[in-house]
């Protein structure tokens, strides 16, 4: 008689050829609820088990089934042929997807057995063929199995072999759910040897020493037993000391212990890999050094031995390192293994330089209490029936247990600090500060933001630095800046000829996420402004705390005017606004509005005097010279036609260059020609209306243009779906032959999530005279277009949309009424992260 034995919660998968046995094999070891036959899932789509027509869909039902019940933890077997390598790959991909062990049983009996059976049966008339065909893809696959996945293989070949066979479900190494307790659960110890001894003492341990006096055992005078959470090693005095008694411990049965990541890169520096000596794996391997030999070899097998988990008392109790969620409780999978030892990380690192924890616990409902270290903490904490032990011993903090199932937390302080933590283990807690009051702490130095809608997001120290200049030398008063535009990106690179940018290439970036319903903007060629407008004089006092009408600032958070031509604009602004009925449908006392002003030379005037003007100025002075001087070269026989050419290129190049710039001015005297096209509203009281479609954001704008003609600006827009690109293309090239800079292409819902994150809030498509501008009057030419064709889009794609997740959390902050600083904190990092080196004519 033949044994086989299998996790109790796992993927079976029979293999053999027709004939094989499997169904009978099948019914005799397994329940028929844990048996999903291919065969019957073809019937289920056909009505007939044998249409071969039906096995792409019959698999999929078996996966959907099969998948279901791992989901469950129950074990789970598949009687198929699945003699094709793609087949069982697939099978073993499901098996990992739900953190199970996948095992392979075998039935291979002789060709001649399967061509019999199969004979015998009125439903099975496909002759020897296919039973010679299957066995050869089956041999071919025998050897691969163990590559594949499967964790067990078992070949059976006789028809004596298969009849005799037993089956014994196995429990998971996990499995201790018969052991009930009590326990003492000891957190991270990292080599205090010292404290290790006073803590089991404190809870009524018993000590056995060795004849030299060293710690190898401990007894429970009471019955309990132990189990640690991990990290016995690295950056304390004595790791073999720990070792050495917490080895004794397990051995004895007096205690159980789960591997933390030290163990597991202890393991793989005693086994020669070529790991990174940090993190106080130096003190532990020199310490080990000191050591026997022999006692090395127990060290490294006693920490190749531990099991990523332990599930006690009926489910009720888990333990692992790092903590673990609820679906992977009893699980077993590299996966598993992984998130036991190091946990999840969200990919960004805190201002300490350490990866910052996802912060798995406040999601966690199940029904265990999981009990865990691995991130130092100043006290134990309760968190939706969780908790960390790990209070920072070696960094000068204590040593904790957990009396289980009393729920009694025990802790013995540490003598000193043995070593010196990156990120500080006590941090004092925060002294009482008003709302509004700003602290230079809040900005400077690497700092995490939290966002609703793009999670953490990073802003690092010398981003924080160039900002802080800016901030504190050009930009308003803090309590009047509630936001911050984002960069927004431009399409992707045209394959037009003679275009770098074009409308489909918006359209299609935006289908390829599910977006098929957009609104089409005019560019306005002028400044993003931001307006904070305020239903009378008082407001602005008693809202933010500062006299005046409120703030009309550009993207950087500078004011457009001085406050004379600001307090003119803003009352001009109040007059419309509260006779367009805004104040009072939106219940709301102050208004922030995003829009964009004109002319750009309102703003910019220097800069087209000093750069763009100068440069056209020069070009139209010193080429047309040079193409004179050429041609009466080439009218004296030399050979100057290429070089000829290419100067009258220039010259022509150099007056579309001026022509360009020249649309984007026109004279103002004070506020007299100057023009506010708005766009959206941003927020107002008590509310943010970034859920607000765009039809209702141009619909106010509407409203203000029709009460205030004489100040204020239509935004133009056409919106199209997958049916009417055709006229989203025309209009862009309409508004772009007519001179004007082109549109900005977003979702018609504003606000739009997708399945890999935020969609952009806006591509902007500019039409080639006004990238003329930008890239210089010589772009178009050949060389220097085809450069162009290679920029590179992605971090400034990336940067939008953490720039916009910014603003939209600044402006939530800013609606519920948080403090100052917190909202000043976002406003801050969107003008860090513009200090990221990006193309700025991207």
């Amino acid at each position: 008689m033949t044994t086989i034995g299998i996790p109790a919660l796992s993927l079976v998968v029979l293999v053999g050829a027709s004939g094989s046995g499997k169904s009978t094999f099948a019914r005799r070891h397994f329940l028929g609820t844990e048996v999903i036959s291919s065969d019957v899932c073809r019937g289920l789509v056909s009505d007939d088990e044998n249409d071969q027509a039906a096995t792409k869909d019959a698999f999929e039902v078996l996966h959907f089934i099969a998948g279901k019940r791992l989901a469950a933890g129950r074990l789970t077997v598949i009687d198929a042929t699945n003699v094709q390598p793609e087949t069982r790959r697939e099978l073993v991909a499901l098996a990992r997807e739900h953190d199970v062990l996948p095992v392979a049983i075998v039935l291979d009996p002789p060709e001649k057995v399967c061509v019999e059976r199969n004979a015998a049966r009125p439903d099975r008339q496909f002759g020897s063929k296919v039973v010679v065909r299957q066995r050869s893809q089956l041999r071919r696959g025998l050897k691969s199995l163990k590559r594949e996945g499967f964790r067990g293989v078992h070949v059976l070949t006789t028809v004596e072999e298969i009849d005799a066979v037993e089956i014994e479900r196995t429990k998971l190494f996990n499995d201790l759910t018969d052991q009930t307790g009590p326990f003492d659960i000891i957190g991270d110890i990292h080599g205090c040897r010292a404290e290790l001894e006073a803590l089991l003492t404190e809870l009524d341990y018993t000590i056995l020493r060795d004849d030299q006096g060293r710690a190898v055992d401990a007894r429970s005078v009471n019955g309990r037993r132990v189990v640690f959470v991990g990290d016995l090693v690295d950056r304390g005095p004595d790791t073999p000391g720990v070792l050495r008694l917490v080895m004794g411990m397990v051995a004895s049965g007096n205690a159980y212990c789960v591997p933390g990541n030290h163990e597991d890169k202890l393991l793989r520096a005693l086994r020669g890999k070529n790991v990174k000596i940090s993190h106080g794996l130096e003190e532990s391997l020199a310490q080990l050094a000191a050591e026997p030999e022999e006692f090395r070899r127990e060290v490294e097998q006693f920490v190749d031995g531990l099991v990523s988990h332990y599930v006690f008392d009926g489910g009720k109790l888990v333990v692992s390192h790092a903590g673990l969620v609820e679906r992977m409780h009893g699980r077993a999978s590299g996966r598993v293994r992984a998130f036991c030892l190091y946990g999840e990380t969200t990919g960004e690192t805190d201002e300490f330089g350490l990866p910052v924890r996802y912060p798995w616990a406040q999601d966690y409902r199940g029904r265990a209490m999981v009990v865990y270290g691995h991130t130092p903490t100043p006290e134990p904490e309760w968190i939706n029936n969780t908790i960390c032990l790990d209070t920072g011993c070696v960094f000068g903090g204590a040593l904790t247990a957990l009396r289980y199932p009393e729920r009694e937390l025990v802790a013995v302080q540490a003598a000193e600090e043995y070593y010196a933590p990156a990120k500080p283990l006590h941090v004092p807690s925060a002294p009482a500060r008003e709302p509004d009051v700003l602290d230079i702490t809040d900005v400077t130095g690497r700092r995490v933001i939290e966002t609703a809608t793009h999670g953490r997001l990073s802003v690092r120290a010398e981003q924080a630095g160039a900002a802080l200049e800016v901030m504190s030398r050009f930009a308003i008063d803090p309590r009047f800046l509630l936001y911050l535009p984002p960069t927004m990106s431009p399409v992707a690179t045209s394959p037009e000829p003679g275009l770098l940018e074009h409308p489909r290439q918006a359209f299609e970036a935006y289908q390829a996420q599910g977006v098929t319903d957009l609104v089409c903007e005019e560019k306005h060629m002028g400044s993003r402004a931001v307006l904070l407008v305020t239903r009378d004089d008082d407001v602005a006092l008693q809202r933010f705390g500062l006299a005046g009408r409120g703030a009309v600032h550009t993207r950087t958070g500078r004011s457009f005017f001085g406050p004379g031509l600001t307090d003119e604009l803003l009352l001009r602004l109040r007059e419309v606004v509260a006779a367009a009925g805004l104040f009072d449908e939106l219940e709301t006392s102050w208004l922030l509005l995003d829009a964009e002003l004109l002319p750009w030379s309102a703003k910019a005037g220097d800069l087209l005097r000093d750069q763009y003007a100068a440069v056209g100025a020069a070009a139209r002075t010193s080429l047309p010279a040079a193409t004179s001087a050429l041609g009466s070269a080439q009218a004296a026989g030399l050979d100057v036609g290429d070089l000829l050419a290419r100067t009258e290129r220039r010259t022509a190049n150099a007056e579309l260059f001026s022509a360009a710039y020249r649309r984007y001015c026109w004279p103002t005297d004070g506020l007299d020609g100057v023009r506010v096209a708005p766009f959206q509203v941003l927020g107002s009281e008590g509310a943010t209306y970034h859920d607000r479609p765009h039809a209702w954001h141009l619909g106010i704008a509407d409203r203000l243009v029709a009460e205030g003609p004489s100040l204020f600006t239509p935004t133009r827009r056409l919106f199209v779906d997958e049916t009417s690109w055709a006229e989203g293309i025309a209009w862009w090239e309409e508004l772009t032959g007519a001179g004007g800079e082109g549109m900005v292409v977003k979702p018609a819902a504003n606000l739009v999530r997708t399945g890999k994150g935020l969609a952009q809030p806006g591509l902007k498509v500019r039409g080639q005279e006004y990238l003329r501008i930008i890239y210089g009057p010589d772009y178009t030419e050949p060389a220097n277009f085809e450069r162009l064709r290679n920029r590179n889009l992605g971090h400034k794609r990336s940067l939008a949309l953490r720039e916009y997740a910014l603003g939209l959390e600044s402006l939530e902050r800013a609606a519920r009424g948080e403090p100052l600083w917190r909202i000043h904190e976002c406003v801050f990092a969107v003008l860090a992260l513009e200090s990221e080196p990006v193309d700025p004519r991207l």
